[in-house]
């Protein structure tokens, strides 16, 4: 049993030690905002926040959080109206929008520790998430208007 702290509010899940917090998300805690990608950490999908740091949450197991508060997607504000969400809407980012979430979450972690970040900052931050629509200058533009 893990008791885990997500999005601010305690959940207790029952589940084996290597299971993936991506599944724990997903299946156990019924927050859908997390996507599967790839699952081998590598396109950036499943992004959320352990602490303030962005990780995968695709392979990372339950058992190595902690007491580290968990942020996803849903925990960034009540309402939608994080600058970096309005941001995303403003320079209107999303075309299908299965990689938002993710690249949303690494959005927020390279301005909450680098809040002015060069071009080269955004582009090395924002390098392990991939979009297959390929919206990476709407992406870079929104990070900056955010840091505004």
């Amino acid at each position: 049993m893990y008791d885990l702290t997500i999005n601010g509010k305690s959940q207790k899940v029952d589940v084996a030690p290597d299971t993936p917090v991506l599944w724990v998300l997903r299946d156990h805690v019924k927050l859908l905002g997390t996507k599967y990608g790839c699952g081998i950490a590598q396109c950036g999908a499943c992004t959320i926040h352990l602490g303030k740091v962005a990780v995968r949450s695709c392979t990372l197991p339950v058992s190595a959080v902690g007491n580290q508060p968990i942020t996803t997607i849903e925990g960034l504000s009540d309402d939608g109206d994080h600058a970096v969400q309005k941001a995303w809407l403003e320079h209107d980012v999303a075309q299908c929008g299965y990689c938002q979430a993710g690249q949303i979450m690494s959005a927020v972690a390279l301005l909450n520790s680098n809040p002015t970040p060069s071009d080269a900052d955004i582009e090395s931050a924002m390098s392990g998430n991939i979009c297959r629509c390929a919206t990476y200058l709407r992406i870079k533009a929104a990070i900056k208007s955010a840091a505004e």
